[in-house]
């Protein structure tokens, strides 16, 4: 696939070469307004924004100060201006348009800057932030621009999405810190910026690693993807296709995000996000020494597993100690219907055979007094989450699991209903002030289910467990989802999947599809809630072989 970074970074440089770093735009000789604190609060930041590489035209006609005025009308205070001009189809004559005609708004020039000189050109145009982009910067030439950004009263935004972006920003906030001078903004682009492809859980991953405030950008057009970017504890949103195409919906998003704020069900994925991330560091590590030893292909990264329907802490810790990375607890009319004593017991087990690291722990949700799950020395994963399965969030069960998470005792809520529209803001407000951890389950037994999908995706949920769909049984019923439709169903980022995986088919499955988490319950027992130990150490041979 061709990277299109790239080609954007190729073609700018031969157009600076031409033209210098005006880019042949008629801009003015001096600032002719003061410097406005960019998101001085957290909030929105909306954009104008023509085209892009991956959309094409999205507002070609736009008239960049009637758009900004818009925004600020809808509540935004931070407007960003995308003023490449061969993909994105904007100019730094907007930037200077829409500065002069509103002088209170904050604006972030959004570009692919390359040169030093292209700083003193951004703080001409009225600019109050630059984005800096890490990964086609290296660490001195970063450093240099981010001073030069500060040193004219502006503010580096410096947006990151690997880890090696991430030791550049935080060289950069030193280097800002040693001096005195101004603070450093992140961004972390959902969007892979080479391929264009999109992945909620990748600013998820990073957020607890930047070291300042920090932006979540691309793929946020709804608001519950509003929701979710600040629900992870990110400081601002930055949005740009949804609002320049539908200004009429950007208050709507703007309040999405600012009526949000950091819970439990952003640490939940914060967490699942350094796991999937920790696996993937670990399989990729393995497959180098294979490499080096004999030769052997590189294969797909060992998904996260989870062990569901546990009944009893005998099943509950062998799975842990084979690797489980989630154990689930059923609260729901079931045989496998798990008992609140029983998972408490299991929690402290668990809890007693562990130490926690503190340097490896996650921060829980500011204000909150929960604890935050620790790994075990010497494991590569933390011990496992704990996670209780609901059918109906009124239901006597599922207030039981409810309670307990409250206690702290299970980590998340897997729903496993059929009404999310309503069911999802149920579990949220039974949570209290800041929620509880949850993700949602859809069954798929036709081309139909896959809408369901889609709506949870527009909900802001960054993954969806995909279960077999039998009329009349929520889960747990040993059956396979058809083929067509995990295919169909796994063009987005991060296939979670269930139904009826075992030890047979459990390979087939990772190497077909490369899951990041995979979900096993009936194929590995010996009866209903009771799991058959060889079954469990045969699926988990299979899935690290």
């Amino acid at each position: 696939m061709p990277d299109i970074l790239d080609d954007i970074v190729r073609l700018r440089r031969a157009d600076y070469a031409r033209l210098g770093p005006s880019f042949g735009c008629d801009i003015p000789a001096h600032r002719r307004r003061p410097i406005v604190p960019f998101l001085a609060v957290p909030g929105a930041i909306l954009e104008i924004k023509r085209a892009s590489p991956s959309k094409g035209d999205i507002a070609p006609d736009l008239d960049p100060v009637s758009l900004a005025g818009r925004y600020a009308a809808a509540g935004a205070k931070q407007v960003s201006v995308l003023t490449e001009s061969n993909f994105f189809k904007g100019t730094l004559e907007d930037l200077v348009a829409v500065s002069d005609a509103h002088p209170h708004l904050s604006f972030l020039r959004k570009d692919f800057i390359l040169y030093e000189d292209e700083i003193e050109i951004a703080w001409r145009c009225g600019a109050d932030a630059v984005l800096l982009i890490a990964r086609i910067l290296d660490t001195p030439l970063l450093l240099a621009l981010a001073a030069k950004c500060r040193a004219f009263g502006m503010t580096p935004f410096i947006e990151v999405r690997e880890e090696s972006d991430v030791a550049k920003l935080a060289a950069a906030c030193k280097a800002g810190t040693a001096s005195g001078e101004g603070a450093v903004l992140a961004g972390v682009n959902s969007r892979d910026l080479a391929t264009f492809r999109i992945d909620p859980l990748v600013p998820a991953t990073l957020r607890t690693k930047l070291p300042c405030r920090a932006v979540f950008e691309s793929g946020a057009g709804t608001p519950g993807s509003c929701r979710f970017a600040r629900r992870l504890g990110f400081d601002g949103i930055l949005i740009g296709e949804a609002a320049a195409k539908s200004p009429e919906t950007a208050h709507e998003l703007v309040s999405a995000f600012a009526d949000a704020r950091p819970d439990w069900v952003g640490q939940f994925w914060r967490e699942i996000g350094r796991r999937a991330e920790l696996g993937r560091r670990t399989e990729l590590g393995r497959a180098d020494s294979a490499l080096r030893h004999d030769g052997a292909a590189q294969r797909a990264a060992r998904p996260l597993v989870k062990i569901c329907g546990l009944t009893n802490a005998e099943d509950a810790l062998l799975a842990a100690s084979l690797g489980a990375d989630l154990l689930g607890f059923v609260f729901a009319p079931s045989p496998r219907r798990a008992s609140a004593q029983a998972v408490r017991d299991i929690n402290a087990r668990l809890s007693a055979s562990t130490k926690p690291k503190p340097d490896e722990c996650a921060q829980p949700p500011a204000g909150s007094a929960h604890g935050a799950c620790c790994a075990p020395p010497g494991q590569p994963k933390n011990r496992p989450l704990l996670v209780g399965v609901i059918v109906d969030p009124d239901s006597p069960e599922a207030k039981e699991a409810f309670v307990l998470a409250a206690e702290g005792v299970l980590d998340a809520v897997q729903y496993h209903g059929e009404h999310p529209e309503t069911d999802l803001s149920k579990i949220d407000g039974a949570g209290g002030s800041f929620g509880i951890g949850r993700y949602a389950a859809v069954r798929l037994g036709g081309e139909a289910d896959l809408e369901r999908i889609e709506f949870l995706r527009a909900s802001g949920e960054p993954r969806i467990l995909l279960d077999a769909r039998v009329e009349g049984i929520a889960g747990g019923t040993g059956k396979t989802i058809p083929k067509s439709l995990v295919r169909s169903a796994s063009v987005q980022a991060g296939l979670w999947l269930a139904g009826g995986l075992n030890p047979a088919n459990v390979r087939m499955y990772i190497e077909e599809f490369e899951p990041e988490l995979i979900d096993a319950s009936s194929g590995l027992e010996s009866g209903p809630g009771k799991k058959d130990p060889a079954l469990l150490k045969s699926f988990f041979r299979e899935i690290n072989r």
